[in-house]
C-alpha cells in the first residue's frame, strides 16, 4: 500500500510554472512528482556538520593523535 500523501498548495510566479509545466512534459512525469523530487533533492543536500562534512578526510593526515597525550604540549597552559 502506497504512502497517503498530503495536498499542499502554493503559489508560483506565471514564469516558473509554466517552466513546470513545459518539465513535466519533457520528463512525461507529473508536476506534483517533480515538485517532490526538486524539494527532496533540497532536503538532502542540507547543510551538514562540521563532523560529517570532514569526515572523509578523517585519518588522512600524518601527525600526532592527540597533542594532550604528551605533557611537552601542555607545559604552561593555563598559566
Amino acid at each position: 500500500m502506497a504512502n497517503p500523501m498530503r495536498t499542499v498548495s502554493f503559489k508560483l510566479p506565471e514564469q516558473l510554472d509554466n517552466e513546470l509545466t513545459a518539465l513535466a512534459k519533457q520528463r512525461r512525469s507529473s508536476r506534483s512528482a517533480l515538485v517532490r523530487e526538486a524539494l527532496q533533492t533540497l532536503s538532502a543536500s542540507r547543510r551538514r556538520s562540521v563532523t560529517a562534512a570532514v569526515d572523509q578526510l578523517i585519518g588522512t593526515v600524518d601527525g600526532p593523535q592527540d597533542l594532550s597525550t604528551n605533557l611537552r604540549h601542555t607545559r604552561g597552559y593555563g598559566k
